[in-house]
């Protein structure tokens, strides 16, 4: 599979993006994950689509000049605008993951243009929970574990928010052995990234109303986990069906084959 790789230059950073395949425009996104993890994914839709592919600003191969500067979810938006521009193969079916579907449905409130469908796939947002104060004192004791110096414990509270689980010893291996360049992502992550996300109001009723089609993901094993949670709420606030997807949180890593199939059958509509 050819990759074309490119840089975008926008106000305050440097967007590294991957492009693929020919056909309508599908755009994976991400956050705080990078490009890699969507490459077997994005190889097959690349068949019949151009897939655009980004690693968000701040994160892997997207420098910004103010490492301080909040990654909201408008900030991140108004990037994937931009790089939806820049390839010139839009408007986009675009397809979030995790935080990249808050940007995603960012993009779709205030970029209408830019996408005629988005598949929001577990956007873990709190404020669409009733339990929602306490998810924000849970997330803010996680980040001042983090900064207090524990970022092994500061991970193991974002997996219990989660509800998430996993052996000990690739816990150890994912969170406990960091690059310096994770260890940067990190800080990133948790102190300028994570409550912008999570804490971030949609506007339902635009949401609702607007041009872009919307699609709620959830993976099938992710029952009763935080997203499964905030994915059904937010669904319900919009008046649509959630969509289940193969796999868990991140299933189009587990069963890229199934999840593209699945993605297929929904950017088709059925």
């Amino acid at each position: 599979m050819t990759v074309t790789a490119g840089t975008l230059d926008v106000p305050g950073a440097q967007l590294y993006y991957e492009l693929r395949g020919e056909g309508p425009l599908v755009v994976l996104v991400g956050s705080p994950m990078d490009a890699g993890p969507f490459a077997p994914l994005a190889d097959l839709l690349a068949d019949d689509h151009t897939v655009l592919t980004t690693d968000p600003r701040g994160v892997g191969r997207s420098p910004v000049e103010n490492p301080d500067e909040d990654a909201t979810p408008e900030l991140r938006a108004a990037d994937l605008s931009r790089l939806i521009s820049e390839v010139d193969a839009g408007p986009a079916a675009v397809l979030g993951s995790s935080g990249g579907a808050v940007t995603a449905l960012a993009l779709a409130q205030a970029h209408p243009g830019q996408a005629h469908t988005v598949i929001a796939h577990e956007p873990p947002l709190y404020e669409v929970l009733e339990e929602r104060k306490e998810l924000v004192a849970r997330s803010e004791d996680m980040i001042a574990t983090y900064l207090g110096g524990d970022a092994t414990g500061a991970w193991r509270i974002f997996m219990e928010i989660a509800g998430m689980s996993m052996p000990e010893e690739i816990f150890q291996h994912m969170f406990a052995e960091r690059t310096e360049k994770e260890a940067a992502e990190d800080r990133r992550f948790f102190v300028h990234t994570l409550r912008p996300t999570t804490q971030w109001v949609p506007e339902l009723v635009a949401l609702a109303a607007g041009s872009t089609r919307l699609v709620i993901g959830i993976g099938e094993q992710s029952a009763g986990e935080l997203c499964d949670r905030t994915s059904r709420a937010l669904a319900a606030s919009l008046g649509v069906e959630p969509v289940l997807f193969p796999g868990d949180h991140a299933g189009f890593m587990g069963d890229p084959k199934a999840f593209a199939d699945r993605l297929r059958e929904v950017m088709a509509g059925r």
